[in-house]
């Protein structure tokens, strides 16, 4: 990811990509996952190692890169409920097939990398002929939400805020060059968290749309968001 000399040094020289930012019940908000699922896939569980590198296990904090690779699992345990060990090997033949550091968040993910991650979950997870095309055309459907830099890191994650992900608009925004990588609407940088607090505060949409300059669906998208039992 291509970033500015002021970019680097806010982030200490670190890639705002590898920056450990979120946490745990973060995460699992925002990409709509159990916080036991997503512990589990960053920490490991019952014997079993983890699934994905979370960068500052210290702290128990999460990267943007990891919050595209869980993104990416999540595609499965959408229709799949299995095991972390079975998760975890396919995961190992993605490595192993694409010979790239960080498979599930690599712009490869979006060519090769979908077929061949269908194929392991068919070889690990019991995946029948039929689930396999369900599988294909659901993992396109999250992989069409990340947008990848020139040199194939993730950039930007599009994080869906409704439970039809086929036809989900993308109206929020996770980038790790805006608000610190807090979830934004789209093209504006206003964080979504903002708009649902001042609904929770009483505010009309109406009058929250008029304050910054928005439509209405704009506002009810973030607050479907932030708030899914007010949607």
């Amino acid at each position: 990811m291509t970033t500015t000399p002021s970019t680097h040094a806010i982030y200490h020289g670190r890639s705002p990509v590898e920056v450990p930012a979120y946490t745990i019940p973060e995460a699992a908000q925002w990409l709509a996952v159990a916080p036991s699922t997503v512990r589990a896939w960053l920490l490991g569980q019952g014997g079993f190692r983890a699934v994905v590198e979370i960068a500052d296990r210290d702290s128990k904090t999460l990267s943007f890169r990891n919050l595209v690779e869980l993104h990416v699992l999540a595609a499965i345990r959408r229709k799949h409920k299995v095991s972390l060990q079975r998760v975890r090997k396919a995961v190992e033949f993605m490595e192993r097939s694409l010979a790239v550091p960080h498979p599930l968040s690599s712009a490869r993910m979006l060519t090769d990398g979908r077929d061949l991650l269908v194929e392991a979950c068919g070889n690990y997870l019991n995946v029948s002929r039929k689930g396999q095309g369900e599988m294909r055309e659901l993992l396109q459907a999250y992989l069409e939400r990340i947008e990848h830099s020139p040199d194939g890191t993730p950039a930007r994650l599009y994080p869906f805020t409704r439970k039809d992900v086929m036809h989900d608009p993308r109206s929020v925004v996770i980038d790790p060059l805006v608000e610190f990588g807090r979830p934004c609407l789209v093209a504006t940088g206003i964080p979504t968290i903002e708009v649902a607090d001042r609904y929770k505060a009483g505010e009309s949409i109406d009058s929250i749309a008029a304050d910054y300059g928005r439509q209405r669906e704009q506002i009810e998208e973030a607050i479907r968001y932030e708030l899914p039992a007010a949607a």
